[in-house]
């Protein structure tokens, strides 16, 4: 393709050399074979999330951080045609009787379009980033997103087959830290991951990937989360991961968890380990079960073992502001039990956030299980505590 742009440039004479010309052929090339003006940032392993709000006004994320790109779309026919080269492939349409749609690059960038008349004044586009070299554990402790008695404490528990669910907001980092947390997974253990869309990428040998499926364009043969994590049930499961329980299948990983498929870990959007339990609540109550508040309390209490939740800070940094032990019940209340807590410290000159993860100095009460998994746990990873 960049050769025959330049034998093109040759051949009508026009006079373009150094740095301008090979721009002018990468610009060639990505309206061609790429997105356009977005395949620049695209490109870029820096930036991690593309907004278009309109012809004129794209930004980007770079370390959780917004800015405004300089590039822009030509004309309304220019953006449309960058949206139909995105999803055309998929066999998805977007049309005013159709105007939302999610669909996937082929890298796994997940992408978000609205046309008029849901977005009046022009179509948006978002993408989400798909990062190709994940994150590990020890790539989160040197940027600061957790210490390493943390990590250390999150590994044990991984290894103990507890039931974890990693809550936080949108882009705080949950998809991040599970595929880290599945690094301690046994490569002798059979894994099924159940998404929407896939992003996962375990590095064992016995992994399973199962992803959700929207409906046609005629609206039919939709798959749900819940229709997958029912038939992994049946494919012998040692851990069973959900990259995000967004619906009705919470009833269904709840009943897996209680019924002898420990390990599961998935993550939920809620702001705090408290409303991460609420939500579990409200997405059981989603399956249509006509249970008791108390029932299905007791279900996630007796189900999950360990909450961590995930924070953006005002500087743009993930971090991990808790490590909670679901402790028991008291009435009609879950109780819970912080292991860790991020104590903040200050804000400095630049809006840095300076803090760090510290030990409550309790002692989980999930001991047995660490104990049958053949796990010491040592006192030093609990300090003698913030003072709480």
């Amino acid at each position: 393709m960049i050769k025959a742009a330049r034998e093109l440039l040759a051949q009508e004479g026009i006079q373009v050399t150094g740095t301008t010309r090979d721009e002018l052929l990468d610009a060639v090339a990505d309206e061609v074979l790429g997105l356009g003006p977005l395949e620049p940032l695209l490109r870029d392993p820096a930036v991690t999330e593309v907004m278009v709000n309109d012809l004129d006004r794209i930004f980007y994320e770079r370390e959780g951080r917004l800015f405004r790109s300089p590039t822009r779309f030509r004309d309304r026919q220019h953006i449309m045609r960058i949206i139909e080269r995105i999803v055309a492939p998929l066999g998805r349409r977007i049309d005013e009787s159709s105007p939302m749609v999610d669909a996937r690059l082929p890298d796994g960038s997940r992408v978000n379009i609205t046309i008029p008349p849901v977005s009046p004044k022009a179509p948006t586009i978002t993408i989400r980033k798909f990062r190709a070299d994940k994150m590990r554990m020890a790539d989160l402790i040197s940027v600061g997103a957790m210490s390493e008695a943390t990590a250390e404490f999150l590994a044990m528990c991984v290894r103990a087959k507890l039931n974890i669910i990693i809550s936080g907001g949108t882009g705080t980092g949950k998809t991040t830290l599970l595929n880290a947390l599945s690094g301690f997974i046994p490569n002798t253990e059979r894994i099924i991951t159940i998404e929407d869309p896939a992003e996962l990428r375990l590095q064992q040998d016995h992994v399973i990937t199962m992803e959700a499926r929207p409906p046609s364009i005629e609206g039919k043969n939709q798959v749900h989360q819940r229709d997958l994590v029912r038939n992994s049930l049946r494919m012998r499961p040692d851990r069973i991961i959900i990259g995000e329980v967004r619906g009705s299948e919470c009833f269904d990983m709840l009943q897996a968890m209680n019924t002898g498929h420990e390990g599961s870990i998935s993550t939920v959007h809620a702001n705090t380990p408290r409303d991460a339990i609420a939500r579990l609540e409200n997405m059981v109550l989603m399956a249509g079960m006509d249970l008791p508040a108390k029932a299905i309390r007791e279900q996630i209490c007796s189900a999950i073992d360990v909450f961590i939740q995930v924070q953006r800070l005002q500087d743009g940094s993930r971090k991990i502001s808790h490590v909670t032990e679901v402790s028991g019940m008291e009435g009609d209340t879950i109780t819970l039990q912080d292991i860790f807590l991020f104590k903040l410290e200050r804000v400095d000159e630049d809006g840095h956030v300076q803090g760090s993860m510290q030990p409550t100095g309790v002692r989980p009460g999930f001991a047995e299980k660490f104990a049958m998994a053949g796990i010491d746990l040592p006192n030093h990873l609990f300090g003698n505590g913030m003072g709480l």
